[in-house]
């Protein structure tokens, strides 16, 4: 399995707790550690997006895939 294939897993994971406020993510790229998303729907309007993007995903993203992700950034 890919890197980007586990981040997708995880980010699935994730997924209901953005819908359930009406907003999602979609998983762009993945690269030396840096998972690049866009945030759709609510999220991408909200003023909490970014405690969304780094308290929520990119702590479930370090936390499950340990060594492998260091940062999640935000793309348009």
């Amino acid at each position: 399995m890919t890197l980007f294939e586990e981040v997708q897993e995880v980010i699935n994971r994730v997924r209901p707790f953005l819908q359930r406020d009406g907003g999602d993510c979609e998983l762009v790229d993945v690269q030396d550690g840096i998972v690049k998303v866009r945030l759709k729907g609510a999220c991408g309007t909200c003023p909490s997006a970014i405690t969304t993007l780094k308290m929520g995903i990119e702590r479930t993203l370090v936390e499950e895939l340990p060594g492998k992700i260091t940062e999640v950034q935000q793309v348009s």
